[in-house]
């Protein structure tokens, strides 16, 4: 019995080894030109004085000189002013209205304080080389929204076991081009670090006052889209963008802890996908006595999906994919100790749930 439970285990994580292949190919790329349009490049920004630094310079190079625009969303650390040292427009953030979370409202702000066509938001711990709008908003051909996922920077042994399952995630288990014919809202992926939609059909999708109390705000800001009868895609932006989201373990613990439970509809649901990552990856590694050929075979296929999404979207393959099983074991304690801190967290001096 333990033998053909490993066998079977170990042939679902092959399917899905294939299917991070498939997609990884599939990936849309940036193209090498841009287009001409009207652009907005919106920043907001809280407490990043130690970090919003390279953004900016890096987005005062940009190509196209799109309109910039910054949104101080009630900083204590002097972020304003070494923004406007910079001599960039900053906008002063209003007090957050009961019922929303702090981004969603200090994007729907920034979205209202413009008439461009497209919209570019960007997170401070984001830096852009100078082409990285004009070909992004050219990928935009056929679609509304799009994410150009940034590469993720990662140091230290626990954030390179756990930060690559951000693209990993959706390679394994996201259709791509199902997702962007598909009209379910269910069916759908987007990163705020770097998101670009056209004004059209954010406008349309209710933009950020349609999604005010998510905490997964770029998700639902793309599944509006897609009820609205927009089209979104994803593409690999990580030659045009960096992001380091966590510059230490704890800090990616507390930023984990904080979103997590969103991404799940139930603690049954979580517990469901845990379960699911354990049995593909995890059992074959533990039933290794039982058919050790079989387990070869299971944790081979869930190294092979790591390399393949690492280089797909510019990440760390080796020797990162062989703590495979490691990183699933992290994501499942991250995802218990969000469940359980969820009623509680706070985030930049501000309550999440």
């Amino acid at each position: 019995m333990a033998a053909t439970v490993v066998a079977v285990c170990s042939g679902l994580a092959v399917v899905v080894a294939l299917h991070v292949v498939v997609n990884a190919r599939l990936l849309r790329r940036l193209p090498p030109v841009g287009v001409d349009a009207s652009v907005a490049v919106l920043l907001p920004v809280r407490d990043e004085a130690n970090r919003v630094g390279p953004c900016l310079r890096a987005l005062l190079a940009l190509d196209g000189e799109p309109e910039l625009l910054v949104l101080d969303d009630g900083s204590t650390d002097g972020t304003g002013d070494l923004v406007r040292g910079y001599g960039v427009t900053v906008l002063d953030g209003a007090p957050l209205p009961t019922g929303w979370l702090g981004k969603p409202h200090a994007c729907h702000q920034l979205a209202a304080a413009t008439d461009a066509e497209v919209l570019v938001f960007v997170d401070a711990d984001v830096v852009l080389s100078p082409d990285a709008v004009t070909r992004s908003v050219a990928a935009l051909d056929g679609f509304d929204l799009l994410t150009p996922y940034p590469r993720i920077v990662a140091t230290g042994l626990g954030q390179r076991l756990v930060q690559p399952l951000l693209q990993w995630s959706w390679l394994a288990f996201l259709p791509l081009r199902a997702m962007e014919r598909s009209r379910r809202p269910s069916l759908a992926a987007a990163g705020g670090q770097f998101l670009v939609v056209r004004r059209a059909a954010y406008l349309a999708a209710g933009g950020h006052a349609g999604v005010r109390g998510k905490v997964l705000e770029d998700v639902e800001l793309a599944r509006a889209v897609k009820r609205t009868g927009g089209r979104i895609a994803l593409a690999d932006g990580s030659g045009v963008a960096t992001c380091r989201m966590y510059d230490s373990w704890p800090a990616l613990v507390d930023g984990y802890t904080k979103s997590l439970w969103a991404s799940f509809g139930s603690v049954a649901g979580a517990a469901g996908v845990v379960a699911l990552l354990g049995a593909l990856f995890l059992v074959p590694v533990l039933g290794s006595a039982a058919a050790p050929l079989y387990a070869l075979g299971g944790y081979a296929a869930g190294v092979v999906s790591r390399v393949a999404a690492a280089r797909a979207t510019g990440g760390r393959a080796w020797p990162d994919a062989l703590g495979h099983p490691a990183s699933v074991v992290l994501f499942g304690w991250l995802v218990a100790r969000s469940f359980r801190r969820r009623r509680s967290v706070t985030w930049k001096g501000r309550a999440v749930a």
